[in-house]
């Protein structure tokens, strides 16, 4: 098996390919009893691409859908704030019958009562794009190091995986890393054949992936991945994440690094939180700490970022886990899905800062 190689050149760091969101966030009020909401722009694969220009000052991209309304302009102010380059594919709206940019509501509950997750995707523009919707060539001219994408934008209709695999292939033909977040959601499979379609698409993916995210949940329900007949004791135990690795490397022979956090949740703001790599055959942990969560979404982008710069930036791979840990952890300490926190905060976390005043 060959070992994970980044390239040393191109003028994008990471282009990610996915949808972009608007969520709407009540805070820790029920989302049926609010009359106040902050607005998120968010994406699984954009957050990627957000945190790493954001906090880690990195050249990142976004190829995505765009429709050209109020609610398209106030993504895209969203996604030049964050410093991301955007690639879009525009689509127009006639006001009635869309297409529309995808609206999903979560409020951030508190204690004892769960966050709830509900999503308006209905004729949503990026699951109309298709393959041949983006310049490739033009896109990749001045070198991609890294691409990266999702199992979100994969459920949304049958050519959101065509347009992956469009892509992942080509960056490998360039030389660059891709990456694959299995991110496997059980209610936007519903809608597209249930477990068995989403098992047979994204083995179709991953037979193009150097570097895959997911816990052991993800590997078996959404790539069927065999796992040990055992009953985990804990979630923080990573022995069955790293028993899986040989059936990981058996299956798809090309993956080289897989990756995901470990997170125990005593209520929804109490979490102990960990993280675990497996990168060209060795196991990697980060340290386990506590969280006093504020807001939980997309702290597991935060870690996958965060590992990302590791290994974009030829940290040794146990670097790279406790870059992602720590900026994960960090992120969830603030409102929204994508980064507000600073490159020395998360060096600061992983030397053991937790709360001290910097002056």
């Amino acid at each position: 098996m060959s070992k994970l190689a980044v390239p040393s050149k191109g003028s994008l760091d990471l282009l990610s390919l996915g949808a972009l969101v608007c969520r709407l966030d009540p805070g820790i009020i029920p989302f049926h009893k609010s009359n106040n909401f902050h607005v998120h722009v968010s994406g699984g694969e954009f957050n990627v691409a957000a945190n790493l220009s954001d906090c880690f000052e990195l050249n990142t991209g976004v190829a995505t859908a765009m429709v050209n309304y109020r609610l398209g302009r106030l993504i895209k102010e969203r996604v030049r704030a964050m410093g991301v380059r955007p690639f879009y594919k525009i689509f127009e709206r006639d006001g009635v019958q869309g297409p529309n940019m995808a609206i999903v509501f979560s409020d951030r509950a508190y204690g004892v009562r769960t966050p709830e997750v509900d999503y308006n995707r209905a004729i949503e523009a990026a699951a109309m794009l298709k393959k041949g919707d983006f310049d490739w060539e033009e896109i990749f001219s001045n070198g991609v190091k890294w691409f990266h994408s999702g199992g979100i934008f994969t459920a949304l209709s049958e050519t959101t995986s065509e347009v992956i695999i469009e892509a992942m292939k080509f960056a490998k033909s360039k030389g660059a890393v891709t990456s694959f977040d299995i991110n496997y959601r059980a209610k936007l499979w519903k809608f597209r054949g249930g477990q068995k379609k989403a098992l047979d698409i994204f083995a179709k993916i991953v037979e193009n992936v150097d570097v895959l995210v997911g816990n052991e949940a993800d590997l078996q329900d959404g790539l069927g991945i065999a796992g040990p007949d055992v009953v985990k004791q804990s979630k923080l135990d990573p022995s069955v994440f790293v028993a899986m690795m040989d059936n990981v490397t058996k299956r798809f022979p090309n993956v080289k690094a897989v990756a995901t956090t470990l997170r125990e949740e005593h209520s929804t703001n109490d979490h102990t939180w960990s993280a675990i790599a497996w990168v060209d055959g060795k196991t990697y942990q980060a340290p386990t700490c506590k969280l006093n969560v504020y807001d939980r979404v997309g702290g597991g982008d935060g870690f996958a970022s965060g590992f990302f710069y590791g290994l974009l930036t030829g940290r040794a791979p146990e670097e790279a886990v406790k870059l992602g840990w720590a900026h994960g952890a960090l992120l969830t300490t603030t409102p929204g899905d994508t980064t507000m926190v600073t490159l020395e905060q998360v060096e600061n976390f992983i030397k053991g800062s937790r709360g001290r005043i910097q002056r």
